[in-house]
């Protein structure tokens, strides 16, 4: 009489390379992040790792051209923007808004006296918009950037003198 070999006698089944190898080739020309398979108790999942390529959005247009606020030149005292003591910069990527709608008038002009504290711009990064303030107050003397225009981090944005 033959005895059925229970779960803890019989040897634990080997990993086929074949196998995995082929489940890679699989996931690879399907364009397939993981690929799973299972054959009673053994499971074996291959994973790969997929390179993300940046997509660049175009922007949304408003159904009239709204006019745009020219970026003003810095003072020529020999100094740059981004040398200048007043500049301030940008302290992430993303896309810089001067007016809180595009419908809305800019928050400061050229020329305008700000306190310390007073709304700049925007910044929005990853869907949250980050108010940029102004550290002390003065007289707005430049605008660098255009509405609606990409920042990258550091990036001169304004000078308040």
């Amino acid at each position: 009489m033959t005895e059925k070999k229970s779960a803890a006698e019989e040897p634990p089944r080997r990993i086929d390379p074949q196998l995995v190898e082929t489940l890679g080739e699989i996931a690879t020309r399907l364009d397939l992040s993981e690929v799973e398979v299972v054959q009673g108790d053994l499971k074996i999942r291959v994973a790969r790792q997929i390179a993300t390529a940046a997509v660049a959005l175009a922007p949304v247009q408003a159904a009239a051209p709204l006019p745009r606020p020219e970026p003003a030149a810095v003072p020529t005292t020999g100094v740059t923007a981004a040398a200048h003591p007043g500049t301030i910069v940008s302290p992430m990527v993303g896309t810089a808004y001067l007016r809180p709608s595009p419908d809305a008038a800019c928050f400061v002009e050229t020329g305008a006296q700000v306190k310390a504290g007073d709304k700049l711009l925007l910044i929005e990064a990853m869907k949250t918009f980050n108010e940029i303030v102004a550290p002390r107050a003065g007289t707005l003397t430049a605008v660098l950037i255009e509405d609606g225009q990409p920042v990258e981090f550091g990036q001169p944005l304004v000078v308040i003198e």
